[in-house]
């Protein structure tokens, strides 16, 4: 067994030089060159028919998406609606008054003329009035709240904010304070934010990317020209997804991660590229006829790069496409969409582009910047200092990176609620006066979806429910049970059966209306009132107590029950989340390797670029945990402690990110192996790479550690928290470990960094061939 396949290939000299083949790629750049007019003016016509389009794209987006139809909660959801006709969305609207109390003249008077036109608002169904249950007033009188049903689906719900604000009168003259609360102001507030977020991280982020930019190239035209194929493929990218929004469900915040994503790597593939161009053209002493000739070699290496690096980030973010929530289907769509779109612009828009600059590119200097970097820089030395003391440099390294990923060892997975709102928004201002007033029970109730054998009030049955009804009160966790059993705690169970009409006895009135909103011939509700928000451990173990068909609190022989509410969505979609990540984990892990097997002809490099992202993206974890959860650094950045972690942002980060941090794998790797392929020397191949790639790759990284980072001055914890995990994981990425980690790592397994079996040595050459001859 000690053939070839098992030996690291051999450092022979350098090979002869060859005459290059032509490559599809370097064909797209000449062609893009040579046709740079018409293509200048295809993506201007594109561009100016998808601004209207883009403009309208936060219209389009919708707001929720972190439940899924098979759910149990979702289930026991839509069985009441269906049956039994429970509404499907409702609104608070909460009355505060400092001087009169409910009850009291003044207050009433107050609510009435608020409330007036409220019932004749598009989409509302009822109103149940405080007047009508004491529970909806609070101890003090002061404040109260009446619930407005709605006639739309959860995620649907803020439609009717607008007929219902415009209902609503102003009564703050009168004394009386008047907000609204619940999943639709939710929502809604969560829509307007969003966009104001977005706006507010323009501001910051592009003045500061041009200047990065600036300070790159040191002249204006060089700087310009990343900044316009990035906004370019942003503005197409937003155009396409409301058109993608208008035929399927898509969330609210693909608005902010498309702009990151698409600003971020449309300047980041043109920073590279120029960058290549201009060593090209340098390489050619400026000729005005060799700008040509640039641009195609720029494609063929760049280019390549450029495309494959593109396809890394793609696969990552099709990733979450595997996901049935609509949250994370909708961000790989659109994730999908940005990144292929500015991957079209870097190799289409941009050619084109530096065709017609040319060798105008340093125009508008404003300081010298070397256009070929020697192989005696600054990014060489540091990579023989590594190289010199691998070990020493690699285990502390790895030391700090382990120690930044550590929070994560305790990390609490959670949905999210209204605290990620700042306090200031309306509904979470009036969701807070709503839980100091009445406690967070009410206001998360869990629901018991009872399914009988036969009719729900046949005696046997009514006596069982009864029985269940008490053993559920009995629990310490419980405050209060609500349900056809439970309308006065001074009846016996043959008195129920009396109420609903057993033996032939006239049903109660009030009793049948209690029926009809509660119970369906065998189906009935039982709503669960315990003093647990719903992201508190305590409710979430409640409802695995109810699903529990061997403990105290399952349900009477012969019933079925589906078990739903806040605290039952929480645990569904966090346990929902975790039971599907493996496969997308699994999938992006494997093509990644697949697609760095076939760009790099290395079995080995693949397997380290995967070992290094995933400590980058651990540390990233780690610090999102310490700052959201822990609560460090809370006043810095305006948040309260959460207490959590929301369970989509680590599979968000995680399919970002890998594909992100492979961006930079790429540049820096491809580089290496150009010179391992000229000199066959690993030392001076691992020096010439970050050298020649060092550089840029750190730029490309403060171009996008400048868009996310710009995402920490968002008022929505969700975005800050996912902006400033996609900058640290950025940030350490290209410094730490593009810095340190891979020399110190190329240096210790030496040749075998390019070893491949023979094999599949003797295959790979080939698809290079039939690229060269496509």
């Amino acid at each position: 067994m000690g053939g070839p396949m098992n030996r690291p290939p051999r450092a022979v000299g350098p090979r002869a030089p060859e005459r290059p083949s032509t490559s599809r790629f370097e064909r797209l750049g000449r062609w893009s060159a040579r046709h740079r007019w018409a293509v200048i003016s295809a993506w201007t016509i594109v561009v100016l028919a998808a601004v209207p389009l883009a403009l309208q794209t936060p219209q389009a987006l919708r707001s929720g998406g972190f439940i899924r139809d098979d759910l149990e909660s979702a289930r026991a959801k839509a069985l009441l609606e269906d049956e039994i006709g429970v509404p499907q969305a409702a609104l608070a609207v909460v009355f505060h008054a400092d001087g009169a109390r409910a009850g009291e003249p003044a207050f009433e008077v107050a609510v009435a003329t608020a409330m007036a036109a409220v019932p004749d608002a598009p989409y509302v169904t009822g109103v149940l009035s405080h007047a009508l249950s004491r529970r909806q007033v609070s101890a003090d009188g002061r404040t109260a709240y009446d619930i407005v049903t709605l006639d739309l689906p959860a995620d649907d719900s803020p439609l009717a904010l607008p007929g219902i604000r415009a209902a609503l009168v102003d009564v703050s003259a009168m004394g009386v304070d008047v907000g609204l609360a619940g999943g639709p102001a939710f929502y809604g507030d969560v829509q307007e934010v969003s966009e104001a977020d977005l706006r507010r991280s323009e501001l910051i982020s592009l003045p500061l990317a041009a200047l990065a930019l600036l300070l790159v190239f040191g002249s204006v035209i060089a700087a310009g020209l990343p900044l316009a194929v990035g906004g370019a493929a942003v503005v197409v990218a937003l155009a396409t997804i409301f058109l993608v929004a208008n035929t399927i469900p898509m969330s609210i915040f693909v608005l902010n991660l498309a702009t990151l994503l698409g600003l971020g790597l449309g300047v980041d593939y043109s920073l590279l590229m120029t960058s290549r161009f201009r060593e090209e053209l340098a390489e050619r002493a400026w000729r005005p006829e060799a700008v040509e000739d640039a641009v195609g070699a720029t494609l063929r290496t760049a280019g390549r790069a450029v495309f494959f690096s593109g396809l890394t980030v793609l696969l990552g973010l099709l990733g979450l496409v595997l996901f049935e929530f609509m949250i994370l289907r909708s961000v790989g769509i659109a994730g999908a969409v940005v990144v292929g779109l500015a991957v079209l612009a870097a190799l289409t828009l941009l050619p084109a582009l530096l065709a017609v600059v040319g060798v105008r590119l340093d125009a508008l200097r404003v300081r010298r910047v070397r256009a070929l970097p020697t192989d005696d820089g600054p990014w060489a030395r540091l990579a023989g200092w590594v190289m010199r003391r691998p070990v020493a440099v690699l285990l502390p390294t790895l030391a700090v990176l382990m120690l930044l990923g550590s929070p994560f060892a305790h990390v609490r997975f959670n949905a999210p609620d209204a605290r990620i709102l700042p306090e200031n928004v309306p509904s979470r201002a009036a969701f807070d006066r709503l839980v100091a007033e009445f406690g967070p029970g009410p206001f998360a109730q869990i629901v018991l979806a009872i399914r009988t054998d036969g009719a729900v009030v046949e005696p046997d049955n009514l006596a069982a429910l009864f029985d269940y009804s008490r053993r559920l009160g009995a629990d310490p966790r419980i405050e209060r049970v609500d349900s056809l059993v439970d309308l006065d705690p001074r009846l016996t169970v043959e008195q129920y059966a009396l109420l609903y009409g057993a033996g032939g006895a006239p049903p109660d009135r009030f009793a049948v209306e209690a029926l009809a909103a509660t119970t369906d011939r065998d189906l009935t509700m039982f709503s669960i009132t315990a003093p647990y928000g719903p992201n508190e451990e305590a409710a979430l173990q409640l409802v695995r107590d109810l699903r529990d068909a061997g403990g105290p609190l399952a349900p009477p022989a012969g019933m079925t029950i589906l078990v739903g509410g806040g605290a039952a969505d929480v645990e569904d979609v966090v346990s929902g989340i975790a039971a599907d990540f493996p496969r997308t984990a699994a999938f992006i892990v494997v093509t990644t390797f697949l697609v760095l097997l076939l760009l790099l002809r290395s079995a080995v490099l693949p397997l380290k670029a995967l070992a290094m992202n995933t400590l980058s993206i651990a540390a990233s974890f780690g610090a999102l945990v310490w700052i959201f959860q822990d609560g460090n650094l809370s006043a810095l950045l305006g948040t309260r402690p959460l207490g959590f972690v929301e369970t989509t942002q680590p599979v968000i980060l995680f399919c970002v990110l890998f594909g992100l941090s492979m961006d930079y794998e790429v540049f820096l790797l491809t580089r290496m192996r150009e010179a391992w392929d000229r000199d066959r020397d690993n030392r001076a191949a691992v020096a010439h790479g970050l050298e020649r790639s060092g550089r840029i790759v750190t730029s490309a990284a403060l171009i996008v550690v400048v868009v996310a980072g710009s995402f920490a001055f968002a008022d929505i914890v969700l975005i800050k928290a996912l902006g400033l995990g996609i900058a640290i994981a950025v940030a350490l990425d290209a410094t730490v470990v593009r810095a340190l980690l891979v020399p110190a790592t190329m240096r210790l397994v030496g040749d075998w960094n390019w070893w491949l079996p023979r094999w599949l040595e003797r295959r790979l050459p080939a698809l290079e061939e039939r690229e060269a001859q496509a």
